[in-house]
């Protein structure tokens, strides 16, 4: 609560009572301060939108020019969900470096060399260390590199057995290891399903598949049928071309999952501006 000051003044007369009233200078501090945290708070809500805003501009300029990249290859997508890693954006854009650049690209499909079409649900596409200058990206000229690409995506077995396997042969995962199965015909027996491992090697673009081990129940401990499944196990292999990739990406590595054959593709230096990104 506050409370009038008294004042006396001495006027050469009577001695005068005065009452006067402080002004509330602690009040109006606050009231200042609480104006100037508001627009703070405006000025970084501001900041922040158009930090957003640029960002996705930009992802909306690169999922288009995934587009096309996806299109001269003659491979199809859905539209490309690209997304520019690392906050503020802003500041990634002026100093012409960018943490991550994430593409996905769902329901990709693309042809092989023979003519076979391999699709996969999700091309999982990293682009790391980009360096952008602000420069190349106000006039369009000079490169654009990312200091590493990777891709990742999944072909299904039921797929993979009917591009290449032999007629018949089941291919899972057990195990963190790919295995096939198929049917083996014996003169004068009814047929019997073999099994084996796979031996999984990466030759350029080519998969290898090599089955070992392999068994079935039940096998006639007899010379002549086990040179027979080993003929049989020599034609179970095949080999699994991966057709090509965006931005140069090359295979390097290949894993049995649950849900399918994994291929992973990667590459170094890559000029993003020369592969139509």
């Amino acid at each position: 609560m506050y409370v009038p000051q008294t004042r006396w003044v001495d006027r050469g007369g009577p001695v005068a009572e005065v009452y006067e009233t402080e002004r509330p200078r602690r009040r109006r501090g606050r009231a200042l301060l609480t104006v100037v945290l508001v627009l703070l708070v405006l000025l970084l809500a501001g900041l922040f939108a158009l930090d957003r805003f640029g960002a996705s501009y930009a992802e909306r300029v690169l999922a288009q020019r995934v587009s096309e990249e996806v299109a001269n290859q003659k491979s199809t997508s859905g539209e490309p969900e690209v997304t520019i890693a690392g906050v503020p954006f802003l500041t990634q854009v002026l100093a012409g470096e960018y943490q991550e650049i994430r593409i996905g690209l769902p329901d990709f499909a693309a042809p092989t060399g023979t003519g076979e079409t391999v699709r996969m649900p999700l091309l999982d596409i990293r682009a790391q260390d980009v360096n952008a200058p602000l420069d190349t990206l106000r006039s369009g000229q000079g490169d654009v590199v990312a200091g590493t690409v990777t891709g990742v995506g999944t072909v299904d077995y039921a797929q993979l057995a009917e591009l290449v396997g032999p007629d018949g042969v089941k291919l899972a995962e057990k195990d963190g290891k790919l295995v096939g199965s198929a049917p083996l015909t014996i003169p004068g027996q009814k047929p019997i399903e073999v099994a084996g491992t796979a031996e999984l090697t990466v030759d350029g673009e080519v998969v290898r598949v090599r089955f070992s081990d392999v068994t079935a129940p039940d096998l006639p401990d007899s010379p002549l049928i086990q040179n027979l499944v080993a003929r049989f196990a020599e034609s179970l292999a095949f080999d699994f071309a991966v057709p090509e990739l965006p931005m140069n990406l090359t295979l390097r590595e290949v894993q049995a999952l649950p849900e399918g054959l994994r291929v992973t593709a990667g590459a170094q230096n890559v000029n993003l501006s020369a592969a139509g990104v």
